[in-house]
């Protein structure tokens, strides 16, 4: 009969104790492959192969670097002061920066949207150019990943001030569709006044970036909304008071949301969050950092989000990564000291079989390799239990998830971390099971068959 035949019975015949030691190999294994699947989650979404896609430099206010970086990738914290919507100019046909500049989009933050059920998403007043003209990654094969929207959904339009479009996650969570009208609220908070509505055109199709869970709206109805604009020059305050009149009037007819006789705002009285920015070369990156970080006029800063993003994984999100991979390889190893123990203590009882083993001709060594033998199969079986338990929690968890994140998790969802995890368990049952297996190998025959255990 082989080893694997005989420790499968040694197991059968303890069948409650070895139960039980397998499942805290289970659960240790399971709590590694969650840790596992969720780091590498999460590095993937602050990874600047998945976020900061489609543009080389955020140019913002003066402040943090990795402040402008996280209001403005994925909307998070406290958007830094505006700057002048003059300086976005710049960056247009005929401004200083435009010979270097492919594509250019502001951004407006400082507004939220509250869904039914309480939960709050950012609210991004921008142009149409940031589904049109950007990218927000690309495919296994270089392909650029382009915007795309849902079934019936299109693109706001720049002269119809009071649309917009909402990622998948805002509009899952809302039960929105197109069509729908949505009032942003004042501020980050859900304590703001309502603004006035906006008409959702478009629902984006998931992206796995913080799109997902944001509002669009067009930035030329943001800049119509009560406290959006800087206090008029007197040449410009009566144009803007009857633009805003008309507005109010405009809102109050449910059926014309396309506004088309609004006035813009005065440029003069626009600012601006930040610009992303598209460069039409190699070295455009660097000029920009030179001329505005170093320029005349310091009253912004241009940062290149990968950078930022990359220091953000070294410095947090790798580190904490690390700590709870640490502790989760501990509880693994405790659950191997739990067979040592289990089996250690099952040689006292198991001294007259493995007497008469030995007796039938049986060798030190073989007897040494079968608990050994007995120790690997624990380790194995609990480890294949923990990572069909742990990958089965990341499949139950996926729609709540996505749900609320917008990012994906299934199943299926491997990391090449858990190759190594099979040969890592078979080494640490060989250790954990090398002194029982000794014990077994100094087993005295002639006392075990004389009776005495």
């Amino acid at each position: 009969m082989s080893f694997w035949k005989i420790a499968w019975r040694n197991i059968e015949q303890r069948a409650l104790a070895s139960s039980l030691t397998g499942l805290s190999m289970a659960l240790g294994v399971a709590a590694m492959i969650c840790v596992i699947v969720i780091q590498s989650v999460a590095v993937r979404q602050f990874s600047p192969e998945t976020q900061a896609q489609g543009y080389h430099v955020i140019v913002g206010g003066k402040g943090g670097e990795l402040q402008l970086v996280l209001s403005t990738v994925f909307y998070l914290g406290q958007p830094l002061y505006p700057i002048p919507y003059s300086y976005y100019e710049k960056f247009k046909d005929g401004g200083e920066f435009a010979d270097i500049t492919e594509v250019a989009v502001p951004l407006c933050l400082g507004d939220s949207y509250v869904a039914p059920d309480g939960q709050l998403f950012r609210v991004v007043a921008t142009t149409p150019d940031l589904f049109d003209k950007i990218h927000y990654g690309t495919e296994s094969d270089g392909t650029p990943k382009s915007y795309k929207f849902q079934p019936g959904g299109r693109n706001f339009k720049t002269e119809n001030f009071f649309e917009a479009v909402v990622g998948s996650v805002v509009a899952a969570r809302a039960g929105l569709k197109v069509g729908d009208e949505i009032n942003p609220s004042h501020g980050l908070g859900a304590g703001g006044h309502k603004h006035d509505a906006f008409k959702i055109v478009g629902i984006l199709q998931p992206t796995g970036t913080a799109n997902d869970r944001a509002v669009f709206i067009n930035m030329e109805g943001f800049y119509l909304l009560e406290g959006h604009a800087l206090s008029p020059h007197d040449d410009h305050e009566h144009a803007h008071e009857g633009a805003a009149e008309h507005g109010a009037e405009e809102h109050e007819h449910e059926a014309d949301h396309e506004h088309e006789h609004h006035e813009p705002l005065p440029i003069s009285q626009r600012e601006v969050t930040s610009i992303l920015v598209l460069c039409n070369s190699p070295f455009g990156p660097t000029v920009l950092d030179t001329a505005v970080n170093k320029g005349e006029d310091r009253i912004a800063q241009a940062v290149a989000p990968a950078r930022v993003v990359t220091t953000l994984l070294d410095s947090i999100v790798g580190p904490v990564g690390v700590v709870l991979l640490v502790l989760t390889i501990l509880i693994v190893i405790v659950a191997g000291i739990s067979i040592l123990v289990s089996i250690y203590n099952s040689m006292s009882e198991r001294s007259h079989d493995i007497a008469v083993m030995r007796a039938l001709g049986a060798s030190r060594g073989a007897v040494m390799s079968i608990i050994l033998v007995e120790s690997i199969l624990l380790s194995l079986l609990g480890g294949l239990a923990g990572i069909l338990l742990g990958h089965g929690i990341i499949g139950l968890a996926s729609p709540l998830v996505e749900a609320r994140t917008g990012v994906t998790l299934g199943f299926m969802q491997f990391d090449r971390w858990e190759i190594v995890l099979i040969p890592a368990l078979v080494v640490l049952a060989s250790l954990v099971g090398f002194l029982p297996a000794v014990a077994a190998y100094r087993t005295d025959v002639a006392k075990s068959l004389g009776g005495s255990r």
